[in-house]
């Protein structure tokens, strides 16, 4: 039986803390299990995994990741939002916390991408529904920035998105 989907990520980080503190307040994560000092289980406020995101802590002499620039490794995680609307509010919060590294339009997805505390990226996108697909933005692929207010007045903000939708869901 091929693979479903991703279930969870583990991120080691120098505080455990810290990093749980950014996920729950700045991307709305919910501790469900802790061991304090170790590690923190969080689950992502529309899951229903028993867990999305495990955090082990590492201390504070631990070294920058160079995954990506002098190691191989992780390059960044994605998590979906169902709405622009969702994405904003994202946006904001990022802003708030200086986390916010840019945003992309890749077509079928809109995306902002930040880092936590320890510098590890991630990207939080909005994926078109699989119904107002023009065809070209998966054929074509593009990154160009991302203009959230333009992509809000062209889908709506509360237009809930194409949840894992890939070309070949759209092709079928």
């Amino acid at each position: 039986m091929p693979i479903q989907r991703l279930n969870h990520a583990v991120l080691f980080v120098r505080d455990v803390d810290t990093s749980a503190a950014f996920y729950i307040e700045v991307l709305g994560f919910r501790p469900v299990m802790q061991l304090p000092g170790q590690a923190v289980f969080l689950q992502a406020e529309g899951s229903t995994n028993d867990h999305d995101l495990g955090l082990f802590h590492l201390g504070a002499e631990a070294g920058p990741s160079g995954a990506g620039r002098t190691t191989v490794g992780l390059y960044h995680l994605a998590w979906e939002v169902d709405t622009l609307a969702e994405l904003g509010r994202v946006r904001e919060a990022l802003t708030q916390a200086d986390a916010l590294r840019g945003g992309s339009d890749h077509g079928s997805t809109k995306a902002l991408y930040a880092h936590d505390p320890d510098g590890i990226e991630f990207e939080v996108s909005w994926l078109v529904p699989a119904d107002q697909l023009d065809g070209g933005e998966h054929d074509d692929p593009m990154i160009a920035p991302l203009d959230l207010d333009a992509e809000i007045a062209r889908y709506g903000a509360d237009t809930a998105g194409g949840v894992g939708v890939s070309h070949a869901v759209r092709a079928g």
